[in-house]
């Protein structure tokens, strides 16, 4: 009714006789279990073409020496498929910043990551950290999960988990959560379901993957300040990039520096898109990985919630 409205006021009388009619409502919860495409087998020209090692082709070396990477032909089921199953009832969407302004490579400090960094000896500065072992076909079968969302320029984000084996850890899932995309953001919703999954399989977190549709392969501020709430929790946490129009770099295993970069990172409360002040020592602000490795013979499930 509009503020304008004419209002007329009529008497009514009680009636005389009042009936009661007592009906009981019924509710159905519908829970839709969706079911998975599978992802087609990569053949063996796109793995040597896309898997390259981030690290001048240490990973692959030093793991064909430890036994890791057979020289036959991969498996053709090495992806196995996890049950989707939702909570009942369903958990309430989180929200999604507003402030989350159109991403400028430009205005991030330090868009370039920096090298592994290599100690004299010809190890890595990075041995503290555990080796972490990845599926070969993982990351495109990734791509292959993102590819609806990247021919429309969005963003698409997974989990990656797995367990700690031998000193050494393994990502064996790949959790693909609702979310909310943008072409240079995404926001996970319904994060109870990924802590659900991870807590029934006594999975670790282990980092993160995602998309850049159209852009370069590199990290972002919010990026970072993403992975940082993996790393603090994990140091071994990684956070890869694909970047499927970037001819140059494809790909890419980040972590932060730490400690400069990890530092720099918790003392910023910026929110969105922003530039960072460089570490005083001079190191840049996240590099490639040097305790990641391809595995040929690590098989992973893949668990699509959304």
């Amino acid at each position: 009714m509009g503020p304008s409205a004419e209002i007329k006021l009529y008497q009514v009388n009680p009636p005389t006789n009042i009936v009661m009619d007592s009906g009981k409502g019924s509710s159905v919860n519908q829970v839709e279990t969706r079911s998975l495409a599978a992802i087609e087998d990569c053949d063996s020209e796109a793995e040597n073409s896309t898997m390259d090692s981030l690290d001048e082709g240490r990973w692959l070396h030093a793991a064909e020496e430890s036994g890791l990477l057979p020289k036959n032909e991969l498996e053709n089921n090495d992806i196995q498929w996890g049950d989707i199953r939702q909570p009942m009832p369903p958990p309430v969407l989180a929200q999604v910043h507003p402030e989350l302004l159109p991403i400028c490579p430009s205005g991030v400090s330090h868009p370039t990551p920096g090298s592994s960094r290599i100690s004299e000896d010809g190890l890595s500065s990075s041995i503290s950290y555990q080796d972490l072992h990845i599926p070969v076909k993982m990351m495109e079968g990734f791509l292959r999960l993102a590819q609806e969302n990247t021919a429309r320029n969005l963003e698409t984000c997974g989990i990656l988990a797995g367990s700690l084996r031998n000193r050494v850890f393994h990502i064996t899932t790949l959790i693909i959560p609702k979310q909310e995309s943008t072409s240079d953001s995404c926001q996970t919703l319904n994060e109870e379901e990924i802590f659900e999954v991870q807590d029934t399989r006594s999975l670790f977190s282990l980092g993160w993957i995602h998309t850049h549709p159209t852009q370069t392969c590199f990290m972002s501020s919010v990026d970072l300040h993403t992975h940082y709430s993996y790393q603090v929790m994990l140091p071994e946490a990684i956070a890869i990039v694909m970047a499927p129009t970037d001819t140059s770099s494809p790909h890419g295993i980040f972590h932060l520096c730490d400690p400069a970069g990890v530092a720099v990172i918790r003392n910023c409360h910026q929110r969105g898109f922003h530039p960072h002040q460089a570490p005083q020592d001079g190191s840049p602000i996240y590099e490639q990985c040097s305790h990641v490795y391809m595995n040929a013979k690590l098989i992973f499930d893949v668990v699509d919630l959304r």
